[in-house]
């Protein structure tokens, strides 16, 4: 085997990973920094943190650039105009000879599978779905936030729950149990003084995010926390169902893999429920969540480039997982 580079990058609305490593799927570097979607940033400013980044990375495998081949996987990167804007962008950067920009789903999808099809759920800040299908087919969603009809990541449920626990507070709603837990995660007493602290700016509203491990520890004993939990199963089994019947594949042996941190850190009976609504639209679909991160989906991607072997693809996924393991959490950026 040649000693060819391969270089990776996953980006998303709260944290960026770039990898180098070889063909034989021994990893040289990895780099961590924030996020890095061009929806937050614009492309100018995403390029420049990947360049940032590519560089640390490159120097501490010993690289220089251009590699042999690259994969750039980007949350914020949803139409096809936005993949060519970007890709232009990247073409003008000696970074690889043949870099490929994409949707961090297709990332998800193959840090899920070794299958080259299946259909990949993110919920992260934000939701998005991909579906392949055997024969190669796409089925994809443009992923705008509300403007296209999407509901349920971290932000939105984070918002759903200030948005309860402030009606509970002043009485237009019900009593929930989110009218102290919400406060109590940002370490003030009441949903008025979170309210407050974000119209001011003093606490960001992307920090909203944060609040769905909180939204689901109450689900187990509070209705209205449950109701948002019960939206978030529909979500998510909503947009693997459509995509499954698009590409009309209802009956064969689907693998819905589920990434991003909301679906990573959900419990047990979370990812039960999807799996149940899901049993109806076939009767061999399966859902997990995905078992690595999606910074190796696109390494994987990468190494599919190259028509790399087993062999390398599970030397890589096991030497990037830990090294993603040993990474200290990232921290919360502001945005908007």
């Amino acid at each position: 085997m040649s000693d060819r580079v391969l270089l990776t990058v996953d980006g998303g609305n709260s944290k960026t990973h770039v990898a180098v490593a070889r063909e034989d799927g021994s990893l040289l570097a990895l780099a961590a920094g924030p996020l890095s979607s061009p929806h937050h940033l614009g492309v100018g400013g995403c390029v420049d943190l990947l360049e940032r980044l590519v560089g640390e990375a490159a120097a501490e495998a010993a690289v220089d650039p251009p590699v042999d081949v690259g994969r750039v996987m980007l949350a914020g990167v949803d139409l096809p105009g936005e993949e060519e804007t970007l890709q232009a962008a990247l073409d003008e950067r000696p970074w690889g000879r043949n870099l490929r920009v994409g949707n961090d789903t297709f990332a998800v999808l193959r840090a899920g599978t070794d299958r080259p099809w299946g259909i990949a759920v993110v919920c992260g800040s934000g939701i998005n779905c991909v579906g392949v299908a055997p024969d190669g087919r796409h089925a994809r969603f443009p992923a705008l936030g509300p403007i296209t009809g999407d509901w349920g990541g971290g932000y939105d449920i984070g918002l759903a729950a200030l948005h309860a626990a402030a009606r509970a507070e002043d009485g237009r709603g019900p009593g929930t149990t989110l009218e102290r837990a919400v406060p109590a995660f940002f370490g003030l007493e009441t949903p008025q003084e979170v309210a407050e602290a974000i119209h001011a700016g003093r606490i960001p509203q992307r920090r909203l995010e944060r609040l769905a491990p909180t939204v689901f520890a109450e689900a187990s004993h509070d209705p209205v926390a449950a109701e948002i939990l019960e939206r978030l199963v529909r979500e998510v089994a909503a947009m693997a169902r459509v995509a499954i019947e698009r590409l009309g594949i209802e009956r064969e042996p689907v693998e819905v893999l589920l990434g991003g941190g909301v679906l990573q850190n959900g419990d047990g009976p979370l990812i039960d429920c999807i799996a149940a609504s899901l049993q109806r639209v076939g009767p061999s679909i399966s859902v997990r969540r995905t078992a690595s991160p999606p910074i190796v989906g696109a390494a994987l991607l990468a190494l599919d480039d190259l028509g790399a072997d087993g062999a390398a693809q599970a030397r890589l996924r096991e030497e990037l997982d830990a090294a993603v393991a040993r990474l200290p959490e990232p921290r919360m950026e502001p945005v908007g």
